[in-house]
């Protein structure tokens, strides 16, 4: 087996679309950034590399490339699930926590597993979602960004 951890934070701006693990949030504000910076999938994703000791997702979809501009976090997501299959491992399970002051996410947080557990090829009872404020403290608080934390448990596929 083996761990990872993932963090991603992103600004949040007017003009944007919100998307939080590949699901639309409505909201007046959206995440800026490269690609279409959802946080939540972003960390995951680096959680994901992490166990594999691959880096981070930087590595795989730089921002400097202009073929990666706007694209699809679950998108970016399919792609380190098929690298983690080729180095035979699957998802044993997932845990994120979302850091944002607005808009309450708990609506959404079954819609955001049910995205989640789809690109990870995994069941649902092995994806965790929770969300959280900051209580009005720091970047969070003031509604500057978000912030994503998750951790991930690889297994060796069965043989």
């Amino acid at each position: 087996m083996r761990i990872g951890f993932g963090l991603d934070v992103h600004q949040l701006v007017e003009n944007r679309k919100l998307i939080l693990g590949g699901v639309e949030i409505p909201f007046e504000k959206g995440l800026l950034g490269h690609s279409d910076a959802d946080v939540v999938t972003h960390a995951l994703e680096d959680a994901i590399l992490g166990a594999l000791a691959l880096g981070d997702i930087g590595k795989l979809f730089p921002d400097t490339d202009p073929q990666y501009k706007g694209m699809s976090s679950v998108l970016m997501l399919d792609t380190v699930i098929g690298i983690m299959e080729e180095k035979e491992y699957e998802i044993g399970n997932i845990d994120i926590t979302l850091v944002a002051q607005r808009p309450k996410i708990a609506p959404y947080i079954e819609r955001i597993r049910e995205s989640l557990r789809k690109h990870c090829k995994t069941d649902i009872e092995n994806v965790s979602m929770k969300a959280t404020t900051s209580e009005n403290m720091g970047y969070e608080g003031r509604e500057e960004g978000m912030t994503a934390h998750a951790v991930v448990l690889l297994k060796r596929k069965e043989r």
